[in-house]
């Protein structure tokens, strides 16, 4: 589909939200009230509304615009500061909802077309296009974990577009925009767009948002190690919480892990993939490097905590 095709069928399904948050002064004098503002992709004509959770973080409620210029009232569902997603929910006529279908992100290849809707600047609908630049990429989450399988596109991204999606070519929602690159240099406070921006894929968020909508706590498995790349292959442990999942099955700075239930990886961030696929208290077997040596070792995994480990 061309863009003005893509355009033409999704933008009713795109939302405006605006989330206004108070906050007390010095011994309760003074109040000040800031204004956020994103982007949303109606999900279902029950009314439920995706996003992202930093759009809608310490807020109960948010306003949400429709492309014909009205607005409603959303509830907040619930969200995941894990992997940034948000769901909301509206109590409005299914008339007025345009649910955009999801596409399944495992099929994404580099250099497919790519079209963003959302609200940058606070102007709603904006629409912009470019490519996948890349996939696999790494994000930090609002909690300081890192969100791993991210989307990286050239399409413009500024603030406003979070949470609004990212579609493919026949106009269905590979992600929803999260967060741009820009070298370190960012303009009154926000990164702006320098053509590299990133997605949170779709089955992520799905994935997130299904047990949030149902009313489920979303749980992520955590081993409580710092990782980072081994020069060999594999992700190497550079730190080891304590009393940890990993400290209790015998795991060791400067292990390094080749292989998770029997499959080889190459990175930590496929590490980081596979933990997060399983459940806390499920356990996994790895294949560990240590001193020239090859070892198994049984990981019974734990539950992560809502913020991560400082220092």
């Amino acid at each position: 589909m061309t863009v003005s095709q893509i355009y033409r069928r999704d933008a009713r399904g795109v939302v405006d939200i605006k989330v206004s948050h108070t906050t007390t002064g010095p011994l309760g004098l003074t109040k000040q009230s800031a204004e956020a503002e994103g982007a949303g992709v109606v999900l279902d004509r029950r009314g439920d509304i995706l996003t992202d959770d930093h759009v809608i973080a310490g807020a109960s409620s948010a306003t949400v615009g429709f492309a014909d210029g009205s607005t409603a009232r959303g509830d907040v569902v619930g969200s995941d500061p894990s992997t940034d997603v948000a769901v909301l929910h509206l109590s409005v006529s299914s008339a007025k909802l345009h649910p955009i279908p999801l596409a399944n992100s495992s099929d994404v290849r580099v250099g497919d077309p790519v079209v963003a809707i959302g609200s940058p600047f606070g102007f709603p609908e904006t629409v912009t296009s470019g490519i996948v630049s890349a996939v696999g990429r790494s994000m930090s989450a609002p909690n300081g974990f890192t969100i791993v399988g991210a989307i990286q596109t050239d399409a413009a991204i500024n603030p406003g577009n979070s949470g609004g999606p990212i579609l493919d070519g026949r106009g269905h929602v590979l992600g929803l925009a999260d967060q741009v690159e820009t070298g370190g240099v960012a303009v009154g406070g926000e990164a702006q767009s320098a053509g590299i921006g990133f997605a949170t894929p779709s089955n992520l968020v799905l994935h997130v948002a299904s047990p949030i909508i149902a009313g489920k706590p979303v749980s992520h498995a955590y081993a409580r190690v710092l990782l980072n790349w081994a020069s060999t292959g594999g992700a190497k442990i550079i730190a080891v919480q304590p009393s940890s999942p990993a400290s209790t099955a015998g795991l060791r700075k400067g292990d390094v892990i080749t292989a998770v239930q029997g499959e080889a990886v190459r990175s930590a961030e496929e590490v980081i993939e596979i933990v997060d696929g399983h459940k806390p208290g499920q356990t996994l077997t790895l294949r560990v490097k240590r001193t020239g040596r090859t070892m198994t070792i049984e990981l019974r995994l734990g539950a992560r905590p809502k913020t991560a480990p400082v220092g």
